[in-house]
């Protein structure tokens, strides 16, 4: 039971002691008859919190950006008409700063024997699985005095996905993809391992792609074409130790490893390509394999949405051999890792030519624009400090990464907006060089 504000109004206007309404509440009792009556009939006219059925339906799913709508459905089975303010309470995470309150409070009126649906907006700031709280509601009187209030518990799970920022690049991607593989009029020539056709010779032709013996069969020079090579197996290994929690801008490295990586995977599916998905600290926390290729991308989200980066040091070891044990055959593996010195000289390198001496090896890796803009600076004193530690920086991630290429590894090193087209190009281009 509740005292509303206007009850309490009203009692002000008499003399009024505080009292006991009943156990655990306490009220303002007043003294002249009516105003008691009133305040009576009106608790007794209000319908009851406790017998309301919520069932909850709606989007289960969003990508980080967009909205979910989850409707709420309150069915009033009691002979009292329900007039009532309710609080759909979701985790803070689940609204934009400040909309909280506006979003998640309704009012509404169920006459007795019907029911009404009210609909929760959520705007999520966060990737991963968003639980409801909680719905209270506070039933009010025909007079607006008393109200009673409870909380009833109706579960629902909205889980928000990767946003995929970077698939505004995948048709600029696909058009080079079509190029190497001759689905247009630009042919590639002399690129790629699997023979394709025949066709005259043109002027700056590779002379090593003649046909000799189809010459000789017809009066005019024959050349090979190629074609791309066709359902490699790909390996895409998410680093989700430490080094990916660093935030670089408004967001942890993961997330844009993540986003570069689903880029990837569209781009070679659409290749023909079978993509997997590896994430690894000190054990897997994801794995997606053996999947078609219209069902690879969906299911890489999935995986990604609940993955967090842990503050822990990944076991480069572990790492390397449970991405052996994914890909037995021959495969491109794409590490999305950091290009900090320590972690790679300590634990990546050590154990590098596992995976060179079987598989093709890529490490991309979030570089941080702030760098490069305090490598810029001048001024003053502090500026030129700041310029020299970010070329100090700077210098070290050149370093590793020569180190890397020595033992045959392509490297990708980007800021988060330029990663994702960075190592779709990496990628073609090693597609293109018959690499694969």
């Amino acid at each position: 039971m509740a005292l509303t504000g206007r009850a309490a109004l009203l009692a002000a206007l008499g003399s009024i002691p505080v009292g006991i309404l009943e156990p655990g509440w306490t009220g303002i009792l007043a003294v002249n008859g009516p105003l008691a009556l009133a305040c009576a009939c009106d608790y007794a006219l209000a319908a009851p919190v406790r017998r309301l059925l919520l069932t909850r339906s709606g989007d289960t799913a969003a990508r980080l950006g967009d909205t979910a709508d989850v409707t709420l459905t309150i069915t009033n089975p009691s002979r009292r008409p329900l007039r009532a303010q309710l609080r759909d309470a979701w985790p803070p995470s689940s609204w934009q700063p400040g909309t909280e309150i506006e979003a998640s409070r309704h009012r509404l009126t169920v006459p007795a024997g019907e029911r009404r649906r009210v609909t929760t907006r959520l705007r999520p700031t966060r990737r991963g699985d968003h639980q409801a709280d909680r719905v209270t509601i506070r039933s009010y009187g025909p007079l607006g005095l008393f109200a009673r209030q409870g909380a009833h518990k109706v579960p629902w799970t909205v889980r928000v996905l990767p946003p995929f920022t970077s698939r505004k690049h995948l048709p600029s991607k696909l058009a080079r993809l079509r190029e190497l593989d001759g689905r247009t009029s630009v042919l590639t020539r002399g690129e790629g391992t699997e023979f394709d056709s025949l066709r005259e010779y043109v002027p700056g032709d590779d002379t090593r792609s003649i046909d000799w013996r189809a010459t000789a069969r017809q009066s005019a020079v024959a050349v090979r074409t190629w074609r791309p090579e066709r359902d490699r197996h790909i390996l895409l290994v998410l680093d989700t130790g430490r080094t990916s929690a660093g935030r670089v801008g408004d967001a942890p490295r993961l997330d844009a490893s993540m986003d570069a990586a689903l880029l990837l995977a569209a781009l070679a599916s659409r290749a023909g390509d079978r993509v997997a998905l590896l994430a690894y600290d000190r054990r897997v926390r994801a794995l997606v394999q053996g999947r078609s290729a219209g069902d690879v991308l969906p299911s890489l989200v999935k995986a990604m949405a609940t993955l967090e980066p842990e503050l822990v040091e990944t076991n480069a070891r572990g790492l390397t051999a449970t991405a052996l044990r994914t890909a037995p055959r021959r495969s491109l593996i794409v590490l999305l890792t950091t290009l900090d010195a320590a972690p790679v000289e300590q634990g990546l390198l050590p154990v590098l030519p596992q995976l060179t001496q079987r598989h093709t090896v890529l490490v991309a890796s979030v570089a941080d624009p702030h760098i490069a803009r305090m490598a810029q600076a001048r001024g003053n004193t502090e500026a030129v400090y700041e310029a020299a530690a970010a070329a100090q920086a700077q210098n070290e991630r050149r370093r590793t990464a020569e180190q890397l290429r020595r033992h045959g590894v392509t490297v990708v090193d980007a800021t988060p907006e330029d990663l994702a087209p960075a190592l779709a190009d990496a990628y073609l281009a090693l597609k293109a060089a018959g690499r694969l």
